[in-house]
C-alpha cells in the first residue's frame, strides 16, 4: 500500500524529474484535466473538493513514509489539483489551458500574500494548501483575461 502513496503523492513518479519537478506535475495536471473538462461543473466541483482532501491525506503519508521534511519537491499531487482548480469553469481552449498552465506556475513559483503563510500549516494541509489557492487565483487571472477577450 506504501508503494500506492508514493506513486501517487508523486505524481505517478514525476516528482522524480531531476528539473522542475513541479512543473511536470502540472503538465499530469493538464492530462488529467483532458479527461474531465466535458464534466458538468458540479461533478467536476465535486471532483476538485474530493482529490483535494484525498491530496492533504496522500501527501501527508508520503511525508510521514518517505520524504521526512516539510513539503518536499517530490510530491507534486498538489501541483496537479492545483491546475485542475486553475481550470475551473474555464472553455475548453487551447489558449486558455496555455495561460493558466504558466499563470498557475508563475504563483506557485513566486507565492504571493498569504501562499508561503499557507506551506506553515502542518502536514498534508501545509503541502497543499498554497497549491490550491495558487489554482484559485491562477482561475481569477484567467477568467479576467477570458472575459477581456469577450470585449
Amino acid at each position: 500500500m506504501k508503494w500506492l502513496i508514493k506513486f501517487l503523492a508523486t505524481g505517478f513518479y514525476t516528482g522524480y524529474t531531476p528539473i522542475a519537478p513541479g512543473t511536470a506535475g502540472s503538465l499530469i495536471g493538464v492530462i488529467i484535466y483532458l479527461g474531465m473538462y466535458r464534466l458538468s461543473w458540479p461533478l467536476y466541483l465535486l471532483i476538485l473538493i474530493v482529490l483535494s482532501l484525498f491530496g492533504i491525506c496522500i501527501s501527508n503519508k508520503a511525508t510521514i513514509y518517505f520524504f521526512k521534511e516539510k513539503d518536499s519537491k517530490r510530491i507534486v499531487i498538489d501541483e496537479i489539483i492545483g491546475f485542475l482548480i486553475a481550470m475551473f469553469l474555464i472553455p475548453f481552449k487551447l489558449k486558455f489551458i496555455l495561460v493558466a498552465f504558466i499563470v498557475f506556475r508563475v504563483i506557485d513559483i513566486l507565492k504571493p500574500f498569504p501562499l508561503r503563510r499557507l506551506e506553515k500549516l502542518p502536514g498534508g494541509w501545509g503541502v497543499m494548501c498554497d497549491d490550491l489557492l495558487a489554482g484559485v487565483y491562477a482561475n481569477l487571472i484567467v477568467q479576467a483575461i477570458r472575459l477581456a477577450s469577450l470585449q
